[in-house]
């Protein structure tokens, strides 16, 4: 499977995609080679290896929350660790520090949910993509769906709203796409700042 594409979830992780998890997070700077074949430095370093013992895949968001602060990240699954309990995380060092702690701290307690929503919308996760690129020196805190529509028989809408956190600041952004539902082609896309 190309890790890069949209993963396939167990009923077992979808089971466990429903509910927040209290664990710990902890850091490291990657390496060159990573079991997702996804390099450390994808989503600008906002990339997380996860226990061998938990559900989640290649290619998969997480939502991670610092719970004292509630500082938010959303990481891409990169590679797994074994032996470690499954509600432990290894974050990249600049999510962790995203997280507003410093990495001399070393652990932390997280709250995590995978982020079933956006990663099950193909063309949510195609937004972000774009996003990504689009914004390079911010990341993605935060989204949700806004809206699905048929304007025309052979016509989806979807809308989502999308939160960015730079240096400069919070960024509220809108993305619309509309697709053809029978060839799965692009018919145009656009993001507003709000």
């Amino acid at each position: 499977m190309n890790p890069y594409q949209y993963p396939y979830y167990s009923s077992y992780a979808y089971d466990m995609r429903q509910q927040t998890i209290a664990g710990q997070a902890t850091w490291t700077t990657g390496g060159t080679t990573t079991k997702c074949n996804i390099p450390w430095s994808y989503n600008q370093h906002m990339t997380v290896a996860v226990s061998s013992l938990s559900p989640y895949q290649c290619g998969q968001l997480i939502k991670v929350t610092n719970p004292q602060n509630a500082r938010e990240v959303l990481v891409t699954v990169v590679d797994s660790v074994p032996n470690v309990p499954a509600n432990q995380l290894n974050l990249h060092r600049m999510a962790f520090e995203a997280l507003g702690v410093n990495p001399s701290v070393g652990v932390i307690p997280i709250q995590f949910q995978p982020s079933p929503d956006l990663a099950e919308e193909k063309w949510g996760k195609y937004l972000l993509e774009v996003i990504q690129v689009a914004y390079p020196n911010a990341r993605v805190t935060d989204y949700s769906l806004v809206e699905r529509s048929q304007p025309e028989n052979n016509q989806v809408k979807e809308v989502y709203d999308f939160v960015l956190q730079s240096n400069q600041g919070q960024l509220n952004l809108r993305g619309t796409v509309i697709y053809n539902p029978v060839t799965d082609r692009v018919i145009s896309f656009d993001f507003k700042e709000r």
